[in-house]
């Protein structure tokens, strides 16, 4: 497993359906080590922080494996690293093996998974295509966010160590898939809430709508 891209971006102003919007989903590739900071890597930064960024959201990870997959979806797009806005482009791990609560060395920095990302109006915007919100999700290949345990360094090509196991193993798949209402098993959901990692907000969404 290993790091296969480090993205970033600050936020920018863009055209959108005749309106200003201010988002920070376009992220781009960089060489050298950055550093990794309880909120955010050094370079990076969300427009919009009710929904993005704070230390459960402090890296958003991608698969570079789910690429080929988005180039027959989308033929023609020009699929760059990072263009998800993610800000580690990853070899390895994926929706299926990586579970919520699992802790993670890259680089000199660790972490700790917490959800999986769920697209908002901006993915539409970075793709010129709205269709592409249903359809992400749909997918499965959501990639997932870290919260930061201890602050370091990454760069391209960092070896990604799986450092511990979370007990309740709920991968990110059984998260989306409890969240598009496909498993209701109540062991699953009361495993979801056993997950130290968990975010209180999600705790709180799971009760209303999955209990």
């Amino acid at each position: 497993m290993r790091v296969i891209s480090v993205n970033v971006g600050k936020p920018r102003e863009v055209e959108w359906r005749g309106k200003m919007v201010s988002t920070g989903i376009y992220k781009e590739p960089v060489s050298g080590r950055v550093a990794v900071r309880s909120l955010n890597l050094d370079g990076d930064g969300q427009a919009d922080l009710s929904v993005h960024g704070g230390l459960d959201k402090a890296v958003y990870a991608y698969p570079a494996e789910h690429y080929d997959y988005w180039l027959r979806e989308q033929p023609g797009a020009p699929l760059g690293w990072g263009i998800f806005g993610e800000n580690l482009t990853t070899d390895g791990l994926h929706e299926q093996n990586v579970c919520v609560g699992d802790r993670f060395r890259i680089g000199t920095a660790e972490l700790v998974v917490t959800q999986p990302r769920l697209p908002c109006y901006k993915l539409g915007i970075r793709f010129q295509d709205p269709s592409i919100i249903g359809r992400f999700l749909a997918s499965g290949r959501t990639g997932f966010y870290f919260a930061v345990t201890r602050e370091g360094e990454v760069g391209e090509g960092d070896p990604v160590t799986r450092l511990s196991e979370d007990a309740q193993r709920v991968s990110i798949a059984d998260f989306v898939r409890l969240y598009r209402g496909e498993n209701d098993d109540p062991d699953l959901l009361r495993r979801v809430n056993a997950v130290e990692a968990v975010p209180e907000s999600w705790r709180t969404w799971f009760a209303q709508h999955r209990s």
